[in-house]
């Protein structure tokens, strides 16, 4: 079974990463995929905040279950670069991340993702991203 239909069948229990962090998958086709996420207290900066990196994390994992849509059965990914611009803070409720390829090369796929407060949609981060292909044919 590959990783997606284990996301289909299995949902966060198909990725012990989706567990720890109380991850769940909404949506994902065609080069998309829609993360939510609660905000815990143990996810909270020293000032009450949600911790950046999970910002980062969450968008990183969005664009990742976006771009296996769109991979060849046996191709892998590794994230070459994750940029993230944080836009506003969350305290509490829930988070959603949107990814989205870009563009998708044989080696190289360049994709993005949004973080917005699930409540009411305002933009909370933006991720964009850069992930190596890794052939099952060895090329790539």
């Amino acid at each position: 079974m590959n990783y997606l239909d284990e996301i289909t069948v299995k949902g966060q229990d198909a990725n012990p990463f989706f567990c720890l962090m109380g991850i769940r998958p909404v949506h994902f086709s065609e080069g998309e995929a829609r993360l939510v996420m609660d905000v815990r207290e143990d996810m909270k900066n020293g000032e009450g905040w949600l911790q950046g990196g999970m910002y980062t994390a969450l968008g990183d994992e969005a664009i990742a279950l976006a771009i296996y849509t769109l991979l060849t059965e046996g191709d892998t990914i590794a994230t070459v670069s994750c940029t993230t611009n944080f836009i506003r803070g969350i305290q509490k409720g829930s988070i959603h991340a949107d990814g989205e390829v870009i563009r998708k090369g044989r080696q190289m796929i360049y994709a993005e993702a949004t973080i917005s407060d699930a409540k009411d949609g305002n933009l909370l981060a933006r991720c964009t991203a850069s992930f190596l292909v890794r052939s099952k044919a060895g090329t790539g």
